[in-house]
């Protein structure tokens, strides 16, 4: 009884730690000017269709430094980009046990390695057309493993694997789109859930949905249900506007 009392109470110091100090570095990034970060303006990235752009823009201020103790430790990009499948991959894992808390946490590793191993790879000058094939590939297999996860978590619940797959058939339609667009020469980045908005939403919840349990007496998963859902219809909305987007310039 006292464990499993601890362990709720033990998740929400660690994640109420870590979200104090995120709160505080996102009031330094502001104090010092809310510097925009030159290489998500060079691609045109938004976060939730640029009213999320100041965390995205504060978020990649505070990996800055983790790049540059990265180079100096020679850690490649191929490194971060199999670090990142194996924590995406191990949060599958952890969700499909029902730790939850540890999947999301794997997660936030696996976005974080994403993010760098592209950045290194700019940095020491060998990004390439197989990094782009690489880590690409790698985030497809993540989503897949967490979404799969999920459907293996809700087993036994009425709807859960069905929204579980119904949200990973969206998630991969949204990047075959972009995908197919790019080989026919038409970029299409744009969408309210890309695959960033994706993973922020799924390691909050995956955080979130065990306190929610242990202090309010809520279902396990139920909150994973309705981000599943959440997922699953704005990925599809984003799916279908890039088709619509990509086949009315080829047309």
């Amino acid at each position: 009884m006292a464990a499993s009392l601890g362990r709720p109470i033990i998740a929400a110091t660690v994640l109420a730690s870590v979200l104090g100090a995120l709160v505080a570095s996102m009031a330094l990034y502001a104090l010092l000017g809310r510097k925009r970060d030159v290489d998500a303006e060079g691609k045109g990235a938004q976060f939730f269709l640029g009213f999320g752009d100041f965390f995205l823009h504060w978020f990649l201020w505070t990996v800055d430094p983790l790049v540059r103790v990265s180079l100096r430790l020679g850690l490649t990009a191929d490194f971060y980009n199999y670090a990142g499948l194996f924590a995406g991959v191990g949060s599958g894992v952890f969700i499909a046990l029902g730790l939850l808390s540890p999947g999301g946490w794997a997660l936030a590793i696996c976005g974080v390695c994403d993010i760098l191993d592209g950045r290194i790879a700019r940095a020491t000058g060998v990004a390439s057309r197989y990094g782009d094939f690489i880590d690409s590939t790698f985030d497809r297999y993540v989503e897949a493993a967490a979404f799969l996860g999920f459907a293996l978590y809700l087993r036994e619940t009425s709807f859960g694997p069905f929204l579980a797959g119904a949200a990973l058939a969206a998630s991969l339609i949204v990047s075959y789109a972009r995908a197919r667009g790019e080989v026919l020469g038409v970029l299409c980045t744009g969408g309210l859930m890309q695959r960033g908005e994706r993973l922020v939403i799924t390691t909050l919840v995956c955080l979130v949905d065990p306190l929610l349990g242990g202090f309010l007496g809520w279902r396990p998963g139920a909150l994973i249900q309705w981000m599943l859902g959440f997922i699953a219809v704005t990925s599809t909305i984003t799916a279908v506007h890039r088709t619509y987007w990509i086949a009315a310039r080829l047309r």
